[in-house]
């Protein structure tokens, strides 16, 4: 009797033992998959200068996840110690690797004989972060152009960001001045623009390391 029962119940079907079958991949779940694909967000963090490209090796010890890191300057040295995910060298002929010896024209000029780079690595873009610190050359220069290059990459272009530090007091008269020219230009060239003067940051912090203290003002931006 117990022989003829178990037949019976494997001839019964799955859904008659409330066992169900296994469901087949659906070819509907490709085309679901690259749906899904379509709606993540391409998120650029791109740091100009000597200043932006510490920022981006502050947060790629961080461990931010879910954005390309692309770093951006004139000197090939410092270039060679960032932890990005891409790395352009501004003014290949013009500077040579050498710096942009703390001259915003110099800056600009590199980063538009860069240009073409600059739009390749930029495309696909929803939103294009750019970090810097204004009123020295690379920096200063530069980030209205990947700015720029950010729109022409990508059709109606992405929303761009620009987070800046000012420089100290102590740093003298002209880096403030081309600081205060630079932010002039970036404030045209972005969307928004969030400055955080360095002053400022040793008032809220002033018991820490200066490296401790800049680390909590890239957490503006990670976060």
């Amino acid at each position: 009797m117990r022989l003829l029962a178990q037949e019976i119940i494997a001839r019964l079907p799955p859904e008659a033992t409330g066992r169900a079958r296994p469901i087949a991949a659906s070819s509907d779940d490709a085309e679901l998959e690259a749906v899904l694909a379509t709606l993540k967000t391409n998120i650029k963090v791109v740091g100009c200068g000597g200043g932006g490209s510490n920022t981006i090796n502050r947060i790629s010890e961080e461990g931010l996840s879910g954005a390309e890191m692309v770093a951006c300057n004139t000197d090939a040295q410092h270039l060679l110690t960032v932890h990005a995910n891409r790395k352009i060298l501004l003014g290949r002929r013009l500077t040579r690797g050498l710096g942009a010896g703390a001259l915003p024209e110099i800056g600009e000029k590199a980063a538009k004989e860069a240009e073409e780079e600059l739009r390749e690595v930029l495309k696909n873009s929803d939103m294009v972060f750019i970090t810097l610190g204004l009123g020295g050359g690379t920096g200063t220069g530069s980030a209205p152009v990947v700015a720029e290059a950010a729109r022409e990459a990508n059709p109606g272009g992405p929303l761009t960001i620009a987070v800046c530090t000012l420089p100290f007091t102590s740093e003298g008269a002209v880096r403030q001045e081309n600081a205060l020219r630079g932010l002039e230009r970036l404030t045209a060239a972005v969307d928004t623009v969030i400055t955080i003067p360095n002053d400022r940051l040793l008032e809220l912090v002033p018991r820490l390391p200066i490296q401790t203290a800049f680390k909590v003002a890239d957490s503006v931006l990670a976060r």
